[in-house]
Protein backbone atom coordinates (compact mmCIF):
# COMPACT_ATOMS: atom_id res chain seq x y z
CA UNK A 1 0.00 0.00 0.00
CA UNK A 2 1.35 3.30 -1.02
CA UNK A 3 1.90 5.95 1.91
CA UNK A 4 1.92 9.68 1.81
CA UNK A 5 2.42 12.19 4.38
CA UNK A 6 1.03 15.77 4.79
CA UNK A 7 0.75 18.51 7.13
CA UNK A 8 -3.40 18.57 6.52
CA UNK A 9 -5.71 16.61 4.98
CA UNK A 10 -8.97 17.96 3.47
CA UNK A 11 -11.95 15.89 2.70
CA UNK A 12 -13.73 17.20 0.52
CA UNK A 13 -13.75 19.97 -2.09
CA UNK A 14 -16.56 21.99 -1.95
CA UNK A 15 -16.68 25.65 -1.15
CA UNK A 16 -15.89 25.02 3.09
CA UNK A 17 -13.03 22.57 1.81
CA UNK A 18 -11.50 24.77 -1.28
CA UNK A 19 -11.19 27.87 1.29
CA UNK A 20 -10.08 25.59 4.07
CA UNK A 21 -7.26 24.00 1.73
CA UNK A 22 -6.00 27.16 0.47
CA UNK A 23 -6.03 29.23 4.19
CA UNK A 24 -3.66 26.27 5.73
CA UNK A 25 -1.57 26.66 2.49
CA UNK A 26 -1.54 30.32 2.78
CA UNK A 27 0.00 29.50 6.56
CA UNK A 28 2.58 27.48 5.20
CA UNK A 29 1.07 23.63 5.28
CA UNK A 30 1.35 21.01 2.58
CA UNK A 31 -2.10 20.06 1.91
CA UNK A 32 -3.74 17.59 0.26
CA UNK A 33 -7.65 18.20 -0.95
CA UNK A 34 -9.07 14.78 -1.71
CA UNK A 35 -12.29 15.48 -4.04
CA UNK A 36 -14.07 12.09 -5.51
CA UNK A 37 -15.69 13.63 -8.08
CA UNK A 38 -14.08 14.34 -11.30
CA UNK A 39 -13.44 17.80 -10.25
CA UNK A 40 -14.06 20.76 -7.50
CA UNK A 41 -17.34 22.00 -6.53
CA UNK A 42 -19.27 20.68 -8.69
CA UNK A 43 -22.52 21.59 -6.35
CA UNK A 44 -21.62 25.43 -6.29
CA UNK A 45 -21.36 24.86 -10.30
CA UNK A 46 -25.01 24.67 -10.20
CA UNK A 47 -26.36 26.88 -6.99
CA UNK A 48 -28.66 29.38 -7.89
CA UNK A 49 -29.51 27.97 -10.74
CA UNK A 50 -26.05 28.00 -12.28
CA UNK A 51 -25.44 32.11 -11.39
CA UNK A 52 -24.15 31.55 -7.64
CA UNK A 53 -25.66 33.43 -5.21
CA UNK A 54 -22.20 33.52 -2.99
CA UNK A 55 -22.98 35.87 -0.42
CA UNK A 56 -25.26 38.47 1.15
CA UNK A 57 -24.04 42.32 2.03
CA UNK A 58 -26.21 42.74 4.93
CA UNK A 59 -24.50 42.91 8.78
CA UNK A 60 -23.35 40.17 10.87
CA UNK A 61 -26.09 40.10 13.19
CA UNK A 62 -28.48 39.75 10.23
CA UNK A 63 -27.02 36.89 9.07
CA UNK A 64 -27.16 35.51 12.35
CA UNK A 65 -30.86 36.12 12.71
CA UNK A 66 -31.19 33.82 9.36
CA UNK A 67 -29.30 31.00 10.60
CA UNK A 68 -30.92 27.83 12.75
CA UNK A 69 -30.07 26.40 15.88
CA UNK A 70 -27.04 28.43 16.41
CA UNK A 71 -26.14 31.24 14.89
CA UNK A 72 -24.33 32.75 17.93
CA UNK A 73 -21.52 29.40 17.26
CA UNK A 74 -20.65 31.39 13.60
CA UNK A 75 -19.61 34.82 15.78
CA UNK A 76 -16.06 33.80 15.84
CA UNK A 77 -16.09 32.22 11.98
CA UNK A 78 -17.63 34.95 10.66
CA UNK A 79 -15.22 37.20 12.18
CA UNK A 80 -11.91 35.44 11.02
CA UNK A 81 -13.87 35.56 6.95
CA UNK A 82 -17.12 37.32 5.94
CA UNK A 83 -18.37 38.88 2.84
CA UNK A 84 -16.36 41.49 2.24
CA UNK A 85 -13.11 39.16 2.67
CA UNK A 86 -14.92 36.55 0.03
CA UNK A 87 -15.46 39.38 -2.16
CA UNK A 88 -12.29 40.64 -2.31
CA UNK A 89 -10.94 37.28 -2.48
CA UNK A 90 -13.02 36.45 -5.50
CA UNK A 91 -12.19 39.74 -6.83
CA UNK A 92 -8.48 39.47 -6.82
CA UNK A 93 -8.43 36.01 -9.01
CA UNK A 94 -10.64 37.52 -11.77
CA UNK A 95 -14.27 37.80 -10.86
CA UNK A 96 -16.36 40.99 -10.29
CA UNK A 97 -19.80 40.59 -8.12
CA UNK A 98 -22.60 42.69 -7.95
CA UNK A 99 -25.06 42.85 -5.17
CA UNK A 100 -29.16 42.44 -6.46
CA UNK A 101 -32.47 42.32 -4.45
CA UNK A 102 -31.93 41.68 -0.48
CA UNK A 103 -28.60 42.55 -0.89
CA UNK A 104 -27.41 39.26 -2.54
CA UNK A 105 -24.19 39.25 -4.40
CA UNK A 106 -23.89 36.99 -7.63
CA UNK A 107 -20.79 36.55 -9.69
CA UNK A 108 -20.77 39.77 -12.57
CA UNK A 109 -21.18 37.18 -14.97
CA UNK A 110 -23.65 35.46 -13.68
CA UNK A 111 -21.85 32.42 -13.90
CA UNK A 112 -21.33 30.13 -11.03
CA UNK A 113 -18.67 28.32 -12.77
CA UNK A 114 -16.64 31.27 -13.06
CA UNK A 115 -16.42 31.70 -9.04
CA UNK A 116 -15.85 27.70 -8.59
CA UNK A 117 -12.84 27.79 -11.44
CA UNK A 118 -11.34 30.55 -9.60
CA UNK A 119 -11.33 28.75 -6.58
CA UNK A 120 -9.53 25.77 -7.82
CA UNK A 121 -7.65 28.48 -9.06
CA UNK A 122 -6.60 30.14 -6.13
CA UNK A 123 -6.24 26.71 -3.99
CA UNK A 124 -3.48 25.91 -6.14
CA UNK A 125 -2.14 28.97 -6.26
CA UNK A 126 -1.36 28.74 -2.79
CA UNK A 127 0.13 25.31 -3.22
CA UNK A 128 -2.69 23.26 -2.31
CA UNK A 129 -2.22 19.63 -3.90
CA UNK A 130 -5.72 18.42 -5.14
CA UNK A 131 -7.02 14.99 -6.09
CA UNK A 132 -9.96 13.81 -7.73
CA UNK A 133 -11.61 10.38 -8.23
CA UNK A 134 -10.13 10.11 -4.69
CA UNK A 135 -12.72 8.15 -2.71
CA UNK A 136 -12.27 8.16 0.86
CA UNK A 137 -13.35 5.02 2.57
CA UNK A 138 -12.47 5.52 6.45
CA UNK A 139 -10.48 7.71 9.08
CA UNK A 140 -8.12 5.37 11.23
CA UNK A 141 -7.46 8.05 13.91
CA UNK A 142 -4.41 6.62 16.13
CA UNK A 143 -2.20 9.40 17.64
CA UNK A 144 -2.49 11.14 14.14
CA UNK A 145 -5.10 11.66 11.98
CA UNK A 146 -4.78 8.81 9.13
CA UNK A 147 -7.25 8.89 5.81
CA UNK A 148 -7.46 5.34 4.18
CA UNK A 149 -7.97 6.34 0.83
CA UNK A 150 -9.07 4.02 -2.47
CA UNK A 151 -8.52 6.05 -5.93
CA UNK A 152 -11.56 5.08 -8.03
CA UNK A 153 -9.43 6.08 -11.01
CA UNK A 154 -6.73 3.07 -10.36
CA UNK A 155 -8.23 1.20 -7.29
CA UNK A 156 -5.02 1.20 -6.02
CA UNK A 157 -5.15 1.80 -2.04
CA UNK A 158 -3.53 4.86 -0.61
CA UNK A 159 -2.78 5.63 3.13
CA UNK A 160 -2.13 9.34 3.67
CA UNK A 161 -1.04 10.28 7.14
CA UNK A 162 -1.92 14.17 7.88
CA UNK A 163 -1.28 16.26 11.01
CA UNK A 164 -4.37 17.54 10.95
CA UNK A 165 -7.93 16.67 8.90
CA UNK A 166 -10.51 18.85 7.44
CA UNK A 167 -13.72 17.09 7.15
CA UNK A 168 -15.73 19.46 4.99
CA UNK A 169 -17.58 16.69 2.88
CA UNK A 170 -21.28 18.62 2.64
CA UNK A 171 -24.65 17.06 3.42
CA UNK A 172 -26.98 15.03 2.11
CA UNK A 173 -28.70 17.42 -0.80
CA UNK A 174 -28.23 16.82 -4.36
CA UNK A 175 -26.64 13.64 -4.25
CA UNK A 176 -25.55 13.51 -7.84
CA UNK A 177 -22.60 16.15 -6.88
CA UNK A 178 -20.83 13.97 -4.48
CA UNK A 179 -22.95 15.23 -1.48
CA UNK A 180 -23.35 11.56 0.12
CA UNK A 181 -23.24 12.30 3.83
CA UNK A 182 -19.95 10.32 3.74
CA UNK A 183 -18.53 13.01 6.38
CA UNK A 184 -21.67 11.61 8.58
CA UNK A 185 -19.75 8.75 8.66
CA UNK A 186 -16.29 9.86 9.81
CA UNK A 187 -17.64 11.96 12.37
CA UNK A 188 -19.56 9.51 13.76
CA UNK A 189 -16.97 6.79 13.86
CA UNK A 190 -14.95 10.05 15.12
CA UNK A 191 -17.26 9.64 18.46
CA UNK A 192 -19.27 12.73 17.58
CA UNK A 193 -23.29 12.86 17.63
CA UNK A 194 -25.17 13.89 14.20
CA UNK A 195 -28.22 15.74 14.76
CA UNK A 196 -30.81 14.24 12.57
CA UNK A 197 -30.68 14.71 8.80
CA UNK A 198 -33.69 16.23 7.29
CA UNK A 199 -33.84 18.02 3.70
CA UNK A 200 -34.09 21.84 4.08
CA UNK A 201 -35.11 24.41 1.73
CA UNK A 202 -37.21 22.52 -0.17
CA UNK A 203 -40.53 22.45 -1.83
CA UNK A 204 -43.67 20.89 -0.70
CA UNK A 205 -46.34 18.39 -1.61
CA UNK A 206 -49.84 19.97 -1.37
CA UNK A 207 -53.64 18.82 -1.29
CA UNK A 208 -55.00 20.10 -3.94
CA UNK A 209 -52.42 20.11 -6.69
CA UNK A 210 -53.68 22.99 -8.91
CA UNK A 211 -52.33 21.38 -12.35
CA UNK A 212 -53.76 24.28 -14.57
CA UNK A 213 -50.96 27.10 -12.62
CA UNK A 214 -48.05 24.53 -13.21
CA UNK A 215 -44.67 26.97 -13.93
CA UNK A 216 -46.67 30.06 -12.57
CA UNK A 217 -44.77 32.55 -10.19
CA UNK A 218 -46.71 35.08 -7.85
CA UNK A 219 -44.82 38.23 -6.85
CA UNK A 220 -45.91 40.30 -3.58
CA UNK A 221 -47.97 37.36 -2.06
CA UNK A 222 -48.39 36.01 1.53
CA UNK A 223 -47.78 32.32 2.83
CA UNK A 224 -49.23 31.61 6.19
CA UNK A 225 -48.11 28.70 7.82
CA UNK A 226 -50.44 26.16 9.82
CA UNK A 227 -49.36 23.82 12.48
CA UNK A 228 -52.22 21.73 14.29
CA UNK A 229 -54.23 24.95 13.71
CA UNK A 230 -52.45 27.27 14.96
CA UNK A 231 -50.39 29.61 12.93
CA UNK A 232 -46.76 29.40 13.16
CA UNK A 233 -45.02 31.94 10.77
CA UNK A 234 -45.35 33.93 7.89
CA UNK A 235 -43.97 35.08 5.01
CA UNK A 236 -43.85 37.95 1.78
CA UNK A 237 -43.03 37.58 -1.52
CA UNK A 238 -42.92 35.17 -4.01
CA UNK A 239 -44.10 31.43 -4.78
CA UNK A 240 -44.87 29.30 -7.66
CA UNK A 241 -47.00 26.61 -8.38
CA UNK A 242 -45.28 23.05 -9.23
CA UNK A 243 -46.79 19.95 -10.07
CA UNK A 244 -46.31 18.53 -6.94
CA UNK A 245 -47.37 21.56 -4.74
CA UNK A 246 -45.70 25.13 -3.82
CA UNK A 247 -42.04 26.31 -4.53
CA UNK A 248 -40.39 29.77 -4.58
CA UNK A 249 -38.50 31.45 -1.75
CA UNK A 250 -41.45 31.83 0.90
CA UNK A 251 -41.92 28.40 0.31
CA UNK A 252 -38.36 27.51 1.07
CA UNK A 253 -38.15 30.11 3.88
CA UNK A 254 -40.86 28.09 5.60
CA UNK A 255 -39.90 24.22 4.40
CA UNK A 256 -37.59 23.93 7.60
CA UNK A 257 -40.80 24.37 9.82
CA UNK A 258 -42.69 22.00 7.32
CA UNK A 259 -40.32 18.91 7.52
CA UNK A 260 -39.98 19.70 11.41
CA UNK A 261 -43.58 19.36 11.84
CA UNK A 262 -43.99 16.59 9.13
CA UNK A 263 -41.54 14.83 10.71
CA UNK A 264 -43.32 14.63 13.95
CA UNK A 265 -46.40 13.59 12.65
CA UNK A 266 -48.30 17.17 13.18
CA UNK A 267 -51.04 18.66 10.15
CA UNK A 268 -49.44 21.07 8.40
CA UNK A 269 -51.35 23.55 6.65
CA UNK A 270 -50.39 26.45 4.30
CA UNK A 271 -52.62 29.47 3.19
CA UNK A 272 -52.22 31.75 0.43
CA UNK A 273 -53.21 35.65 0.49
CA UNK A 274 -53.17 36.91 -3.27
CA UNK A 275 -54.01 40.03 -2.04
CA UNK A 276 -51.92 41.28 1.14
CA UNK A 277 -51.77 44.64 0.47
CA UNK A 278 -55.47 45.10 1.10
CA UNK A 279 -57.36 44.18 3.91
CA UNK A 280 -60.95 42.24 3.60
CA UNK A 281 -63.36 45.24 3.78
CA UNK A 282 -60.93 47.12 1.33
CA UNK A 283 -60.90 44.25 -0.80
CA UNK A 284 -64.39 43.56 -0.53
CA UNK A 285 -65.35 47.28 -1.81
CA UNK A 286 -62.59 46.71 -4.77
CA UNK A 287 -64.27 43.79 -5.72
CA UNK A 288 -67.56 45.27 -5.88
CA UNK A 289 -66.32 48.12 -8.39
CA UNK A 290 -65.24 44.93 -10.40
CA UNK A 291 -68.51 43.61 -10.75
CA UNK A 292 -69.48 46.98 -11.35
CA UNK A 293 -67.55 47.73 -13.96
CA UNK A 294 -67.60 44.35 -15.81
CA UNK A 295 -71.86 44.08 -15.10
CA UNK A 296 -72.11 42.99 -18.79
CA UNK A 297 -69.09 40.76 -19.27
CA UNK A 298 -68.10 37.26 -18.56
CA UNK A 299 -66.77 35.75 -15.28
CA UNK A 300 -63.45 35.07 -17.26
CA UNK A 301 -63.58 39.32 -17.83
CA UNK A 302 -63.87 39.54 -14.17
CA UNK A 303 -61.55 37.37 -12.84
CA UNK A 304 -58.76 38.40 -15.21
CA UNK A 305 -58.95 41.68 -14.35
CA UNK A 306 -57.70 40.49 -10.64
CA UNK A 307 -55.91 36.79 -11.38
CA UNK A 308 -53.47 35.69 -13.46
CA UNK A 309 -54.64 34.53 -16.35
CA UNK A 310 -53.11 31.00 -15.25
CA UNK A 311 -55.52 30.61 -11.75
CA UNK A 312 -58.41 31.75 -13.82
CA UNK A 313 -59.37 28.00 -14.13
CA UNK A 314 -58.44 27.29 -10.65
CA UNK A 315 -60.54 29.63 -8.92
CA UNK A 316 -63.49 29.13 -11.69
CA UNK A 317 -63.12 25.68 -10.38
CA UNK A 318 -63.66 26.47 -6.83
CA UNK A 319 -65.81 28.22 -7.35
CA UNK A 320 -68.35 26.36 -9.29
CA UNK A 321 -68.85 28.04 -12.38
CA UNK A 322 -67.72 28.45 -16.13
CA UNK A 323 -65.70 31.01 -16.94
CA UNK A 324 -67.64 31.72 -19.92
CA UNK A 325 -70.83 32.40 -18.40
CA UNK A 326 -72.14 36.06 -17.82
CA UNK A 327 -71.12 38.04 -14.36
CA UNK A 328 -75.05 37.78 -13.25
CA UNK A 329 -73.92 34.26 -12.57
CA UNK A 330 -71.27 35.74 -9.47
CA UNK A 331 -74.31 35.49 -6.67
CA UNK A 332 -73.87 36.56 -3.44
CA UNK A 333 -71.98 33.34 -1.81
CA UNK A 334 -69.51 33.05 -4.66
CA UNK A 335 -68.84 36.86 -4.12
CA UNK A 336 -68.24 36.05 -0.53
CA UNK A 337 -66.36 32.91 -1.32
CA UNK A 338 -64.03 34.36 -3.94
CA UNK A 339 -63.17 37.13 -1.36
CA UNK A 340 -62.28 33.84 1.16
CA UNK A 341 -60.23 32.21 -2.16
CA UNK A 342 -58.13 35.49 -2.43
CA UNK A 343 -57.08 35.50 1.02
CA UNK A 344 -56.86 32.77 2.55
CA UNK A 345 -56.14 29.51 -0.50
CA UNK A 346 -55.88 26.55 1.52
CA UNK A 347 -53.02 23.64 1.27
CA UNK A 348 -52.76 21.10 3.33
CA UNK A 349 -49.23 20.00 3.15
CA UNK A 350 -48.48 16.10 2.49
CA UNK A 351 -45.00 15.81 1.83
CA UNK A 352 -41.76 17.83 0.90
CA UNK A 353 -39.40 17.30 -1.83
CA UNK A 354 -36.43 14.55 -1.35
CA UNK A 355 -32.47 14.78 -0.69
CA UNK A 356 -32.01 15.35 -4.81
CA UNK A 357 -34.38 18.36 -4.51
CA UNK A 358 -33.34 20.25 -1.33
CA UNK A 359 -30.63 23.02 -1.47
CA UNK A 360 -29.55 22.21 1.85
CA UNK A 361 -29.33 19.53 4.40
CA UNK A 362 -30.72 20.63 8.50
CA UNK A 363 -29.11 18.86 11.24
CA UNK A 364 -25.26 17.55 11.40
CA UNK A 365 -22.70 17.21 13.31
CA UNK A 366 -23.54 18.30 16.55
CA UNK A 367 -21.79 21.92 17.42
CA UNK A 368 -21.91 20.94 21.25
CA UNK A 369 -18.98 19.08 19.94
CA UNK A 370 -17.03 21.60 18.03
CA UNK A 371 -14.86 24.63 19.33
CA UNK A 372 -16.43 27.79 17.00
CA UNK A 373 -12.75 29.19 17.96
CA UNK A 374 -11.40 26.77 15.67
CA UNK A 375 -13.82 24.48 14.24
CA UNK A 376 -11.76 21.74 16.24
CA UNK A 377 -13.40 18.31 17.09
CA UNK A 378 -13.94 18.16 20.87
CA UNK A 379 -13.76 14.84 20.54
CA UNK A 380 -10.41 14.20 18.41
CA UNK A 381 -7.45 16.92 18.95
CA UNK A 382 -6.13 17.69 15.58
CA UNK A 383 -9.79 16.56 13.57
CA UNK A 384 -11.87 19.77 12.22
CA UNK A 385 -15.34 20.33 10.68
CA UNK A 386 -16.60 22.81 8.26
CA UNK A 387 -19.60 23.78 6.22
CA UNK A 388 -22.89 21.93 5.32
CA UNK A 389 -21.58 19.01 7.47
CA UNK A 390 -22.18 20.81 10.66
CA UNK A 391 -25.55 21.19 12.26
CA UNK A 392 -25.88 24.66 11.01
CA UNK A 393 -28.34 26.27 7.93
CA UNK A 394 -30.07 28.59 6.90
CA UNK A 395 -32.77 30.90 4.55
CA UNK A 396 -31.83 31.21 1.01
CA UNK A 397 -30.12 34.62 0.58
CA UNK A 398 -26.20 33.82 0.39
CA UNK A 399 -26.30 32.51 4.53
CA UNK A 400 -25.43 28.97 3.41
CA UNK A 401 -22.48 29.73 1.13
CA UNK A 402 -21.17 32.14 3.58
CA UNK A 403 -21.27 29.39 6.51
CA UNK A 404 -19.38 27.62 4.37
CA UNK A 405 -16.61 29.94 3.24
CA UNK A 406 -16.45 31.35 6.84
CA UNK A 407 -16.18 27.77 8.63
CA UNK A 408 -13.62 26.60 5.81
CA UNK A 409 -11.66 29.46 6.16
CA UNK A 410 -11.24 28.94 9.85
CA UNK A 411 -11.27 25.80 9.74
CA UNK A 412 -8.08 25.57 7.52
CA UNK A 413 -5.98 28.02 9.26
CA UNK A 414 -6.26 26.56 13.09
CA UNK A 415 -5.63 23.10 11.20
CA UNK A 416 -2.54 24.28 9.63
CA UNK A 417 -1.28 26.25 13.16
CA UNK A 418 -2.11 23.12 14.69
CA UNK A 419 0.05 20.77 12.21
CA UNK A 420 3.12 23.31 11.83
CA UNK A 421 3.26 25.65 14.79
CA UNK A 422 2.38 28.53 16.32
CA UNK A 423 4.96 30.62 14.87
CA UNK A 424 2.51 30.87 11.55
Amino acid sequence: MKRQAYDVVVIGGGPAGLLAAGRAAMLGARVLLLEKMEKPARKLRITGKGRCNITNMRPLEDHLKEIHPEPRFLRQAFGAFFNHDLIALLKENGVESKAERGDRVFPASDRAWDVAEALVAWAKGQGVEILNHAQVDALAIENQVLVALAFTHSGAPHRVEAKACVVATGGRSYPATGSTGDGFRFAEAAGHRIEPLRPSLVGVETVPVHAAAQGLTLKNVRMTLWVDGKKHASEFGEAEFTDKGLDGPIILKLSRRIVDAKAAGRKVDLTLDLKPALDAPKLEASLLRSFDSRACGTCRDLLRSILPSQLIEVLADQLGLDPSWPVAQFTGPRRKKLLSLLKEMRFEVVGHGSWDKAIVTAGGVSLKEIDPRTMASRKVGNLYFAGEILDLDANTGGYNLQIAFSTGWLAGGSAARMAVGPAI
